[in-house]
């Protein structure tokens, strides 16, 4: 029955989920519990400490006097109260240990904090050490003292989290004492080790390095705790032991030591000890020398193990050989950023940390996700690497500490860092909660009611909670991700411009420094760039100081940060004064994404982009290519309203221009494969020139009083471009053809088409602000030699009379695109002949490809380049495969239509489907086509000029790699993965080309 004083609606208001069980349990608790009543209301659970409460008194031998020692101390009971509602674990070790509950009876616990060394002894004495001796050992049955270690942790377990939510400690207070607690037990389980090990422990000094959080004062109520171990033979004279000797015992020393602290017994666990810190990691030895540690980091360590050890510090074991190491180790702690690679590494350390978080829990991690306790870590770490090499005072390990003072020395905003305190501290504070429920270690925020509910009372939010708690972590998260982003950029904005407020102040120096940690090669014209985007009060210099920290971030991810932002400066003073453009820079961050990526990583783009700045709004569009149906009409249109060929012609460049820069920014921002790019650029230069052939066609007709033209013109196009695989390099190759109108004198016609083809290849070449179509007419009839353009029945006639093997393998490319509809079709009739000849070739013909082969093999490769490397002509490379695919349909066409096809790859998809080559060979060659193409697009597009070798700049390897969608710092594997691939296809090359 539920008494007046506990009815339902007021135990409901209490926050109790299971009015009808709560009454139940207050009756079995009697009247003691009335006074409790209104302090439940304020615990996480309140159902969860009541249910708690009871089987504690139950179980305690003195419950009537708890339960009247609660009644008559509300501080007592509020702390006890507190730690039932909020923690399961601490509940239940009440339980089993009812008599603890007068821990919490202590009025000075909310204000007074253990000391260290008092943690240490106490923890020491319940394994049975004495505290003060040299090598403390425990003298209890090994069983007993690991049992006596686990109670005792947790006793002073339960004493900090009843100070922690029952008195409002601060978050950094409460990670120091853990952190000191865990200490104390480190010494204790080592003390219970070498009562293990024996006699021969005394024969070595065993240092316990605390790194990560427990090195940092900042630990979690369960984390890992990160350790490493140095070792020295204590000299015993003639005794010592030999460094073998004492290795295999610090080694056994070390192992027992880290199994007493993660074994479960009758008392449960504590924590896991991880030394997976050490050099080498988890394949090197467990304890070294001080002497061996020095060695492995001035030789082989990764930037990542020098971060690591800004937060070592000797912990347990012998202290004055934790005391050498540090003071061995931490100089070189402050070389790190001077070394090649530090912003990439990190930034690599950083994305490999996000990539194993599972998709299904992205959302909820409080510490690896986005805005989490991670991205305060990581930003406040890499400021003091980078200024702690010249400011000691930067180089507290723990986070908040080192934030504190990177604020006071002006190295972060005033208010910048007091927020970024605040946010951090919530989050380690969830964190804390989180994990305080059940003692195990987490990172995830829950998902369902109840947890939320017990989390967000947990905090303070008494009403609505759940709605509560899930507003204020997102607030926060922003907040991260916002500074995160300003933290390390926005001072830079301070040292060169006049920003009000409390903004930090960096020195030019620091400034330089700052963005050489970057990767900026050149910070001086840096600073430079940034004084005059920012400077004076401006609208667009104000706009501009709230764009470039983040700018910032994004060209220091690319491949040369340098560029980017000289670019960005080029483009903005264009622009700067257009109301559209740094409004949607600062609105639309797709756009602001793209840009900072296009200029820290393209200079051909780049440089697309500064011919003509307004293709800035591109970004915000869609950057899937235009059909060819579009561009032409498009095209058609600006010639029509225009006159003169001149004229139309540059206006058509200057369509071309703009799509040029379309599909390269797709590619680049990886919205377009190779085959979708030389699919788009063969559509592009198609309706160029069918817009351009008009243009000079109409002006040619015109100028000469003609009332139509004396001839019907069509271009062929060849090569690559016929094949529908133009690069960014390819030149247009192309034959012409012209057919006289009929009753037209042949001259007349011929002068005719000779001027129009003169004309139209002058107007597209012309230097300007678009860049040049070249075409090159060098495949026709008798070369260079040969006249530009011919009829149809010349071309026949050339062709029956003299034409070479390699003529009929250039026409397999051969696709009439442009002009004359029925003169491309009529030139198509005449050439399948050639191309796919009946009953394929001779054995002398095979015999003649194979030795111009070799002969471009051996002539044509430039001098000084590497065969491994060099795209086109290089082993394995688009002129092995392309090779290998023509002599097949040249041999094989007349009899298999699905090789009647100017393109590679559809070409060798026919030849595996008609049984001409392995399955496994044409994905060989596909797989290295469409490689070697996508580097040779790469290649044009990070140096802004065509190349077929791979560039031996490392600028622009890196940015070859970012192109390729390799991560920070992967351009060897990069590199690997093209010799493989050339490799095979070279394999498949010799034995199907070369036979």
């Amino acid at each position: 029955m539920i008494r007046p004083t506990t009815s339902k609606g007021s135990l409901l208001r209490l926050g109790f989920g299971d009015p009808e069980e709560a009454a139940a349990h207050l009756e079995r608790l009697g009247a003691a519990a009335d006074p409790l009543l209104a302090l439940f209301g304020r615990v996480a659970d309140p159902d969860l400490a009541l249910r708690s409460l009871v089987a504690v008194v139950e179980r305690a031998e003195d419950g009537g006097v708890l339960l009247d020692g609660l009644a008559d101390d509300e501080g007592t009971a509020m702390r006890l109260l507190a730690v039932l509602g909020a923690s399961q674990a601490l509940g239940n070790h009440l339980v089993r240990h009812p008599a603890q509950w007068r821990e919490l009876c202590d009025p000075t616990l909310g204000s007074t904090r253990p000391p260290a060394y008092h943690l240490r002894a106490e923890l020491l004495r319940a394994v049975g050490a004495e505290p003060y001796a040299e090598m403390p050992v425990a003298t209890l049955p090994d069983a007993d003292a690991v049992d006596a270690l686990r109670v005792e942790y947790r006793r002073w377990l339960m004493r900090l989290a009843a100070r922690d939510l029952a008195h409002g400690l601060g978050v950094d207070d409460v990670a120091a004492e853990l952190s000191d607690l865990a200490v104390g037990t480190l010494d204790a389980a080592l003390a219970i080790a070498r009562a293990r090990v024996g006699e021969p422990a005394a024969g070595v000094r065993l240092a316990v390095i605390a790194m990560g959080k427990c090195g940092g004062h900042e630990l979690n109520y369960v984390s890992d705790v990160d350790v490493v171990f140095a070792h020295d033979p204590v000299d015993l004279g003639d005794d010592t032991l030999s460094d073998q000797q004492a290795l295999r015992i610090a080694t056994q020393l070390a192992s027992q030591f880290m199994q007493i602290c993660s074994d479960h017994t009758g008392e449960g666990t504590i924590w896991q000890v991880d030394a997976a810190l050490r050099p080498e990691g988890k394949a090197g030895p467990l304890s070294r020398t001080v002497t061996s540690h020095l060695g492995y980091y001035q030789r082989w360590a990764s930037t990542w193990e020098f971060q690591a050890l800004l937060k070592a510090r000797p912990a347990a074991g012998d202290l004055a050989l934790g005391r050498e190491y540090v003071e061995t180790l931490q100089p070189l702690v402050w070389t790190a950023a001077e070394r090649d690679g530090f912003v990439a590494d990190t930034q690599a350390m950083r994305r490999r940390v996000v990539a194993h978080i599972p998709v299904r829990d992205a959302d909820r991690e409080l510490k690896l996700g986005a805005g989490g306790l991670r991205d305060v870590e990581f930003a406040v770490q890499l400021l003091q690497l980078v200024h702690g090499r010249a400011d000691a005072t930067l180089r507290a390990p723990t986070t908040l500490s080192a934030l504190a003072e990177l604020t006071r020395r002006g190295y972060v905003g005033r208010e910048d860092g007091e927020e970024l305190h605040r946010a951090y501290a919530f989050l380690r504070t969830m964190e804390h909660r989180i994990q305080l429920f059940r003692l195990q270690r987490t990172h995830l925020v829950p998902r369902d009611e109840a947890s939320l509910r017990r989390l967000g009372r947990s905090l303070g939010f008494l009403r609505e909670p759940v709605v509560s708690l899930e507003k204020e972590w997102a607030h926060e998260r922003r907040e991260v991700s916002r500074l995160h982003q300003k933290l390390f950029y926005r001072p830079l904005l301070a040292a060169v411009a006049r920003i009000p407020g409390e903004e930090a102040r960096l020195s030019t120096e620091a400034a330089e420094e700052r963005l050489t940690a970057l990767g900026y090669a050149d910070p001086t014209a840096a600073l430079r760039h940034l004084e005059a985007l920012t400077r004076g009060m401006r609208r667009s210099a104000i706009v501009q100081r709230t764009l470039l920290p983040v700018m910032l971030q994004w060209f220091a991810e690319g491949p040369d940060p340098d560029a980017g932002l000289f670019g960005f400066r080029r483009i903005s003073e264009a622009l700067g004064e257009s109301p559209w453009y740094l409004r949607a820079l600062r609105d639309e961050g797709l756009i602001a994404e793209r840009l900072a990526r296009i200029l820290s990583t393209s200079r051909y783009t780049t440089g697309l982009l500064e011919r003509e700045p307004e293709g800035v709004r591109i970004l915000g569009e869609s950057l899937e290519p235009l059909t060819g149906e579009a561009l032409e009409e498009e095209m058609t249109s600006a010639v029509e309203r225009r006159t003169g060929a001149e004229a139309s012609v540059k206006a058509v460049r200057a369509i071309r221009r703009r799509e040029l820069f379309r599909i390269s920014a797709a590619e680049l921002m990886g919205e377009a494969d190779v085959e979708t790019v030389g699919a788009a650029l063969s559509r592009l230069t198609d309706a160029t020139l069918e817009a351009s052939l008009r243009a000079v066609v109409a002006d040619a007709t015109a100028s000469r009083g003609l009332e139509s033209p004396p001839t019907r013109l069509a271009i062929i196009a060849m090569g690559r471009y016929g094949g529908f695989e133009l690069s960014y390099a390819s030149d247009a190759d192309i034959l012409f053809v012209h057919e006289p109108a009929p009753g037209v004198d042949p001259h007349q016609a011929a002068s005719f088409a000779q001027a129009v083809v003169g004309e139209l290849r002058r107007l597209l070449a012309l230097p300007g602000a678009d860049l040049p179509l070249e075409l090159d007419a060098g495949l026709r009839p008798e070369g260079k030699s040969g006249p530009l353009v011919r009829t149809l029945s010349a071309y026949a006639s050339y062709y029956a009379k003299w034409s070479h093997v390699w003529e009929a393998q250039a026409l397999l490319r051969a696709d009439a695109v442009v002009g004359d509809p029925e003169l491309r079709k009529a030139f198509t009739a005449m050439i399948d002949p050639l191309r796919y000849p009946e009953g394929g070739l001779s054995e002398d013909d095979v015999i003649e490809v194979r030795r111009i082969k070799a002969r471009v093999d051996a002539e044509r490769l430039p001098r000084g380049a590497d065969p491994h490397t060099h795209l086109k002509l290089g082993r394995g490379g688009l002129a092995d495969i392309e090779w290998t695919v023509q002599l097949l349909q040249l041999r094989h066409a007349h009899e298999i239509p699905g090789l009647r096809t100017p393109h590679t790859i559809e070409a060798l998809t026919a030849a595996r489907e008609a049984g001409l080559l392995d399955p496994d060979d044409v994905a060989s060659l596909c797989e290295a086509w469409r490689l070697v193409s996508r580097v040779r697009n790469a290649v044009t597009l990070a140096r802004g000029r065509p190349s077929d070798s791979l560039p031996s700049s490392a600028v622009e390897r890196r940015a070859v790699a970012a192109i390729l969608g390799y991560p920070a710092g992967a351009t060897d594997e990069m590199v690997n993965d093209y010799l493989r691939a050339t490799r095979v296809a070279h394999g498949v090359v010799e034995r199907v080309f070369w036979g």
